[in-house]
């Protein structure tokens, strides 16, 4: 699904910019702070991409019944139960853009040779 992927990885490489000198290593090889591992955790998983039902409910337009499919295959895939509160439209845009996320991360570690 690519809905508001481009928006998503806007927010990736504006996480970047802002963290740079602690994602890639100083002269020594050590890390500030982020490791490659932890790009995805630390840019998806440590504060919310939307806050608010009001700006949750705008940024889903009128996709809100097909990220929330898109949300329950992930989530069976990957855990074989769907745990996401859909009542909740601000989870239902965190937790799909986690999981895009998740794509932009691995294009941008491949393209940057960070495995």
């Amino acid at each position: 699904m690519d809905f508001k992927r481009e928006e998503i990885k806007e927010y990736f490489n504006d996480w970047i910019k802002e963290n740079d000198e602690d994602i890639y290593p100083d002269k020594f090889g050590y890390y500030n702070q982020y490791s490659r591992e932890d790009l995805h955790h630390n840019c998806f998983n440590t504060d919310y991409f939307i806050i608010g039902t009001y700006k949750a409910n705008q940024w889903l337009e009128n996709q809100i019944f097909n990220v929330i499919n898109f949300i329950k295959e992930y989530e069976m895939d990957n855990f074989g139960e769907v745990t996401t509160d859909f009542s909740s439209s601000e989870k239902v845009v965190n937790m799909y853009v986690y999981i895009i996320g998740e794509d932009i991360v691995h294009e941008y570690k491949e393209k940057n040779n960070l495995w």
